[in-house]
């Protein structure tokens, strides 16, 4: 059986064990007081009978004073006439404690109920009212404690919906962006290359597909990211024919770590258009992931571009810019993202992220192959 008090529900037996010492300390308050001035001590026994009466008929009335208290609350700030209240229905309380009180006396003792009713309302008038008064200060400590407990909730659940739709907004971003400047790289092969376009055009139904099918949530495994990006390196290939190279070293310990869907395209495609995009002669683009010390680190460097004098590590660009944000959201400050100039002569772009293992049971996409622990034999068209 469980006892409703309020919000807090509590099994009989520790309701009751909680009373029995309320009930035991003042028995023997009693039973000393007697012992050092008054004129009689009478048997233990005794005391804990006269104790247990009064406390237990407290223990039985208390649901209710919690109840009353919900009805008719004292909220800051304070009213006169919820004081009001209050003082009146202590002192009802009170004299219905004490009315039940007496009666069940009358049960052991040989006077009567109204010389057990005058007996305890001079010995336990006051302490009926302090007790009804603490009860209310405990029905409300114990609601404006559930209360806050429900604000934080509320709030947590809030902040996390609210970075949720921050990411998906981020998502939405990032896709069309990658499909327009693909889209412009099938329109300029057109009249030059109209099967590798034809090509390119398959691929990026194949990869478009695979964005549609799996990726309603924010992460997936590395395995899966790179087999996308796979799709995404070949329809770049077409493009580019020989002048563009692209290795992929993967650490076997890494392939199922959680990293954010579409992490690596977005770098990927930054690395080509500031490096082969922009520059004469041939590109290669190395991507690197390893699980190190507890985290995912992932490098994405091009060898034919360099930061421009003065330009921040953090980087630019929507692909960058919305790549950071993705991280911040995720991972807070447990991940980073950066850019370091190589030598002799390019950039990367450097993520370390927690290590994190995710489930996926998702099938890979027709034309990208199977992962392997390095996947260097993928580097050329």
């Amino acid at each position: 059986m469980q006892i409703q008090l309020g919000d807090t529900t509590l099994g009989l037996r520790r309701y009751l064990a909680l009373w029995s010492v309320v009930a035991v300390a003042f028995a023997v308050q009693h039973m000393l007081f007697d012992a050092v001035a008054g004129p009689e001590v009478w048997p233990p026994w005794v005391y804990l009978r006269w104790s247990a009466i009064q406390w237990f008929t407290w223990a039985a009335l208390a649901p209710w004073i919690f109840k009353l208290s919900a009805r008719h609350p004292v909220r800051p700030p304070l009213h006169l006439r919820g004081l009001a209240r209050q003082a009146l229905l202590s002192v009802g309380v009170t004299a219905l404690a004490l009315s039940i009180g007496a009666a069940v006396s009358t049960l052991f003792e040989p006077s009567g109920f109204g010389e057990q009713m005058v007996y305890f309302v001079g010995q336990h008038a006051a302490t009926g009212l302090l007790t009804y008064w603490a009860l209310l200060a405990i029905q409300h400590s114990l609601h404006f404690r559930a209360e806050q407990s429900r604000r934080e909730l509320e709030a947590v659940r809030l902040a996390r919906e609210l970075a949720q739709s921050r990411l998906q907004v981020l998502k939405t971003q990032l896709q069309p962006h990658f499909l327009f400047n693909t889209l412009h790289a099938i329109v300029t092969l057109l009249d030059e290359d109209q099967r590798s376009a034809e090509d390119m055009l398959l691929r990026l139904s194949e990869l478009l597909r695979a964005f549609l099918e799996d990726y309603d949530g924010q992460e997936i495994s590395l395995r899966r990211e790179l087999d996308l990006l796979e799709l995404y390196l070949g329809i770049q290939r077409k493009r580019f024919q020989d002048r563009l190279e692209a290795r992929i070293y993967a650490d076997p310990e890494a392939l199922d770590c959680a990293v954010p869907s579409l992490l690596l395209q977005p770098l990927v495609e930054n690395a080509i258009r500031h490096g082969i995009g922009r520059r004469v002669g041939a590109d290669r683009v190395e991507i690197e992931c390893r699980r190190e010390d507890g985290e995912l680190r992932i490098e994405v460097r091009n060898r034919n571009s360099e930061l421009t004098p003065g330009e921040s590590p953090q980087g630019h660009g929507i692909g960058l810019s919305n790549t950071r944000l993705r991280l911040r959201e995720l991972y807070g400050d447990a991940a980073q993202l950066r850019l370091d100039q190589l030598w002799p002569q390019g950039v990367a772009c450097r993520i370390a992220l927690p290590a994190r293992e995710i489930d996926e049971d998702v099938e890979v996409a027709a034309d990208a192959p199977a992962p392997d622990a390095d996947r260097a034999g993928a580097g050329r068209a």
